[in-house]
C-alpha cells in the first residue's frame, strides 16, 4: 500500500510537548512584519510578488481530462472504494484528492525542501514571543458560490478540526491554544507556547471550510453531498465505490496568484476505483485509464508487453523518485502482547528473505532498506558522529538508551537468498527462546500455553503471493502465522482501530521532517489515538525527546543530527520492520500528455503539473 511535499503539508507528516525553542531565524523571518512566505530556516527561494513557481507551466494549453489511478492518499481516503465525500475525518472512506477542492492559508513549494507561500492568507506576521501568527487575507478569495473566504472561516475550520478532525488533522492542534478572526479579513493563529517552531509550516496548510455551509451540517458526517469549497476543483460526477470526476473551476480565483498560476491544466480529473490491481490493469491496457504507477514489480517486467506498449502508444518510463525520506514497513502491533518483546519483533523479521524475494518475485527492481527514512541523508550509517554523540549524551542524562547505539547503525542481516537461510533462522530461534517461546511438538506457546499468533492484513491479493513463503517460514518455526485478505474499508477500519496482528504501511515524509509529523507515527500520544499512523504502538520517551530535539532545532545541521540519532534508535528498537525501497517511480502512460522537465525535487502531483498534448491526444483518438 501507499498512503508519504503535499498539498496539505501535514498530510505526510505530530506533536509533542516540549519547551518551545524559537527555530525560524529573526533575520529571515523576523517578527513585526509582513511576510509572504515561511521556512524551517528562514531560506525562501521565491520573492514577494513571484509569477509562477519554476515548475508551473503558465504557456501550457488547457483541457483534456486526466484519468489515473492515484499512487498516495491521505486522511480517511481509499484508492479502492469511497462511500463519503467527507475527507477530514475518520470516519468512512473518501476519494482520493478532495483536497483539491480547498484551498489553504499557505501552499509549499515543491521545489523547495520546507517552504511555504501566502495563498489564501496575502501575508504572515510573526508576534515577538513567536506564538501568535497573524494571517491577512487576500479580499478577492472566494467561495465556489461567489461569497467570500472570511477570517470567520478560517477560524471556524481550526477550531472544528482541532475538535472533530482526523487524527492526522487533530493531534498537530492540540498546540494550538484558539484562532481568532479580529476582523473579516484578519485571523491570529495563537499557540499555546510548546510547539516547534516548524509546526505552523504545517498547521497554516490546513484545509479552510465554509463556515456557513457547515452550519446546518454535522462536520463529522459520512455524506455524499458534495462540500461547498474555494480551490480549483469541485467534486463533478461520480458513482459511490465506482469513479469520481473533479472538475477544475474556471473562474478560480487564485488561477492567476503565482501560487496557482501554471497548475491544474486538465478540465476533468477522473479517478476509478477498483478492488483488484488486474482489473485496474486491464481498463489500462484498453485505454479506459491513461496514466498508472505501476507497484508491482512483477507486472512491471512480465505484463507490459501489451499491443500499445509495442507500437509506442502506451510509453513505459522511470521517474526518479523524490528527494525526500520514504518509509516502507511492515507494523508489528505492540497493543498485542506476543509483539512487545523486541527480540520478537526481531525474530519474526528475520524470517523474511528479501534477497530471495527481490530476486524470484520482485525481479529485482527492490533494495532492502534498514530506516524508516530511506533515500535521504537521515539515513545513518557507521557510527555517530561527534555531534551524534553529544546529543545522546545529553538524552541519556534522563532517559535509557539503547545499547549499541554508539556502534554502528543497525543493519538487518544479508541472508544467502535460498529462502531458509540456517544461520538468520538459527538466530531466529535463539531469540524466540530467550523471549520464553519454547517448542511444544512443533508450536511454539509461552508459559501460559499461548500460541504465538502472527495474523498478517493485507488488503490486496497481490501480497499473497510476496508473503505466503514469510508466512510458511514462520510456521516451520513454530509462529501461529496466517494471511488474512480483507476488503478496503475493512483494511481502513481494522488498522483505525488497531485491530490487527502485523500490517504493511508506506508513506513519504515531508523533504525536512516536522515534530508533528514523526509524532503522529511514532509518537507516545498517537499511539493512544484510534485513526492515527501510529500502528506499532511506539510509546517511549525517549523517542518523544528526540522527536523534541527535531523541533528544536535552530539549523539544518542540527536537524540533521536529531534526524540521524532518532534514525538509530528506531533501528534499535525494531519496532517497525523495514521492507523495500526504489530510487524511481516506475511510470506507464497513454501518450497524449505534456510536461516540463526536470519534475520537481520534492512532490510530483502529476495531474496537477501535465497537460494534454492536444495533437497527441487526436492521433490517438483520445481528444
Amino acid at each position: 500500500m501507499r498512503p508519504d511535499r503535499r498539498r496539505f503539508l501535514i498530510l505526510s507528516g505530530g506533536l509533542t510537548v516540549s519547551a518551545a525553542f524559537p527555530a525560524l531565524p529573526r533575520a529571515e523571518n523576523p517578527s513585526g512584519i509582513e511576510l509572504h512566505g515561511l521556512s524551517a530556516f528562514g531560506d525562501l527561494k521565491y520573492p514577494r510578488g513571484f509569477s509562477h513557481f519554476d515548475y508551473a507551466s503558465p504557456e501550457a494549453p488547457d483541457g483534456g481530462t486526466f484519468n489515473f489511478q492515484p499512487g498516495y492518499w491521505y486522511f480517511n481516503q481509499n484508492v479502492q472504494t469511497f462511500n463519503t465525500l467527507n475527507s477530514f475525518v475518520r470516519r468512512g472512506d473518501a476519494p482520493p484528492r478532495m483536497e483539491y477542492c480547498f484551498d489553504a492559508l499557505t501552499v509549499s513549494a515543491w521545489d523547495e525542501p520546507d517552504a511555504v507561500y501566502c495563498h489564501l492568507a496575502e501575508s504572515v506576521t510573526i508576534s515577538d514571543d513567536r506564538n501568535r501568527f497573524t494571517f491577512r487575507l487576500r479580499p478577492e478569495a472566494r467561495w465556489h458560490d461567489g461569497s467570500p473566504v472570511t477570517a470567520h472561516d478560517v477560524a471556524f475550520s481550526y477550531e472544528t478540526l482541532k475538535a472533530q478532525g482526523n487524527p492526522e488533522l487533530s493531534l498537530p492542534l492540540s498546540v494550538l491554544k484558539e484562532a481568532v478572526a479580529e476582523d473579516e479579513e484578519t485571523v491570529t493563529l495563537v499557540f499555546d507556547g510548546t510547539q516547534s517552531a516548524q509546526a505552523i509550516l504545517a498547521i497554516a496548510g490546513y484545509p479552510v471550510l465554509n463556515e456557513r455551509w457547515y452550519a446546518n451540517r454535522p462536520f463529522d458526517a459520512a455524506t455524499l453531498e458534495p462540500p461547498l469549497g474555494s480551490g480549483p476543483y469541485r467534486v463533478g460526477k461520480f458513482s459511490a465505490g465506482s469513479y469520481i470526476e473533479y472538475e477544475r473551476v474556471d473562474d478560480y480565483w487564485a488561477k492567476d496568484l503565482g501560487t496557482a498560476r501554471g497548475l491544474d491544466h486538465f478540465r476533468t480529473i477522473r479517478i476509478e476505483f477498483y478492488k483488484e490491481r488486474q482489473a485496474a490493469f486491464e481498463a489500462f491496457k484498453k485505454g479506459a485509464i491513461t496514466w498508472r504507477q505501476e507497484f508491482t514489480s512483477k507486472s512491471w517486467a512480465t505484463e507490459y508487453g501489451f499491443p500499445a506498449v509495442q507500437d509506442g502508444r502506451v510509453v513505459q518510463r522511470l521517474f526518479p523518485r523524490e528527494t525526500r525520506p520514504s518509509m516502507q514497513a511492515l507494523a508489528p502491533n505492540q497493543r498485542r502482547a506476543q509483539f512487545r518483546d523486541r527480540r520478537v519483533r526481531d525474530a519474526i523479521a528475520l524470517c523474511f528473505d528479501f534477497d530471495w524475494t527481490n530476486k524470484n518475485l520482485f525481479h529485482g527492481a527492490y533494495e532492502k532498506s534498514h530506516s524508516l527514512f530511506a533515500g535521504s541523508d537521515y539515513e545513518t550509517s557507521g557510527p555517530p558522529d561527534t555531534d551524534e554523540l553529544a546529543l545522546i549524551g545529553k538524552l541519556s542524562a534522563e532517559h535509557a538508551i539503547p545499547e549499541g547505539i554508539e556502534g554502528d547503525a543497525y543493519r538487518e542481516p544479508p541472508s544467502d537468498g535460498s529462502g531458509r537461510d540456517r544461520r538468520r533462522l538459527r538466530a531466529a530461534i535463539g531469540l524466540l527462546d530467550a523471549a520464553g517461546w519454547k517448542n511444544d511438538g512443533g508450536v511454539l506457546r509461552n508459559s501460559d500455553g499461548e500460541t504465538l499468533d502472527a495474523e498478517i492484513l493485507i488488503r490486496s491479493s497481490v501480497f499473497e503471493r510476496i508473503y505466503n513463503p514469510w508466512v510458511e517460514t514462520m510456521r516451520a518455526l513454530g509462529i501461529n502465522a496466517s494471511l488474512r485478505l480483507v476488503d478496503p474499508a475493512q483494511f481502513q477500519e481494522r488498522t483505525n482501530s488497531f485491530d490487527f496482528d502485523i500490517a504493511g504501511f508506506a508513506l513519504s515524509w515531508t523533504a525536512t521532517p516536522t515534530r508533528s509529523g514523526l509524532e503522529g507515527v511514532l509518537g507516545s500520544k498517537a499511539a493512544q489515538e484510534e485513526g492515527s499512523k501510529n500502528w506499532t504502538g511506539t510509546a517511549d520517551p525517549l523517542i518523544d525527546a528526540i522527536i523534541a530535539e527535531v523541533g528544536a532545532a535552530r539549523t539544518r545541521a542540527e536537524h540533521r543530527t536529531a534526524m540521524r540519532v532518532l534514525d538509530r534508535v528506531l533501528r534499535l528498537r525494531r519496532d517497525w520492520i523495514p521492507n523495500w525501497t526504489s530510487a524511481n517511480h516506475r511510470v506507464a502512460y497513454w501518450d497524449m500528455y505534456g510536461f516540463k522537465e526536470p519534475k520537481p525535487d520534492y512532490f510530483w502531483p502529476v495531474e496537477r503539473l501535465w497537460w494534454t498534448d492536444r495533437a497527441k491526444a487526436e492521433a490517438l483518438g483520445k481528444a
